[in-house]
C-alpha cells in the first residue's frame, strides 16, 4: 500500500497564529486540493495527521474541529481527491504527550489503524515537529516550504534525509511520476 501523511496546517491549508478555529478559517493553500487529488488517482492513500492544541487550550471546541474536518473533505472530494482519516492531537505542548508532533504516537496509531509500516513513506510537513515525528518511525520526511516551511529550513537541522518542496502540488508532482 503507498500511504502518504500530510500535515494540516501550513501544508494543505493556510496556518495561522491564532489557530483555525472555524470552518470559515479554514482556507486551502492554492495547488493543494488538486495535489491530494492527483496522489489519490495514482493509488496514494492520503491520511493527515495534525496537531490540534486550540482544542486543549479552550481556543476551539470538538464540534468546531469537526466542522473544519469535514470542510476540508468536501473540498478534496469535490477536486477528486480523498483524504482516508485525519489523526489528532488535542494537547499543548505542556502535557508531553505521546501523541503530539514531535513525539510519534498519531504515527504509530496511522502504522496500526491501516496495518503498514511507515518505513520510508512520505510524511509532508512543514515544520520541524512534523519532520522529526517522521523520522521517528523510519518515514521519509518531506518538507514544503508553505507554511512555516521558509522559516523551518532556515533554522537548520533537518533530519537526515529530508527532502524539500516548494509546496504540496510539488510533492505529488514527484511522487506521482
Amino acid at each position: 500500500m503507498k500511504l502518504v501523511v500530510l500535515d494540516r496546517d501550513g501544508v494543505i491549508n493556510y496556518d495561522s497564529d491564532k489557530f483555525i478555529r472555524q470552518p470559515d478559517e479554514w482556507r486551502p493553500i492554492p495547488g493543494s486540493l488538486d495535489a491530494i487529488a492527483r496522489l489519490t488517482q495514482s493509488g496514494w492513500r492520503v491520511v493527515v495527521a495534525t496537531n490540534q492544541s486550540g482544542i486543549g487550550r479552550g481556543l476551539l471546541d470538538m464540534a468546531s474541529l469537526n466542522a473544519i474536518h469535514a470542510k476540508m473533505h468536501r473540498a478534496v472530494n469535490q477536486a477528486g481527491g480523498r483524504i482516508e482519516a485525519v489523526f489528532y492531537c488535542p494537547d499543548t505542548d505542556e502535557s508531553q504527550s505521546p501523541c503530539r508532533k514531535p513525539n510519534p504516537g498519531m504515527f504509530y496509531a496511522i502504522a496500526e489503524r491501516f496495518n503498514v509500516a511507515l518505513d520510508q513513506a512520505p510524511c509532508v510537513g512543514d515544520s520541524l515537529r512534523d519532520l522529526q515525528a517522521a523520522a521517528a518511525v523510519g518515514g521519509q520526511p518531506v518538507l514544503v516550504l508553505t507554511g512555516k516551511g521558509r522559516k523551518t529550513r532556515a533554522q537548520g537541522s533537518l533530519p537526515e534525509g529530508t527532502t524539500v518542496y516548494s509546496d504540496l502540488a510539488a510533492v505529488a508532482q514527484t511522487l506521482c511520476q
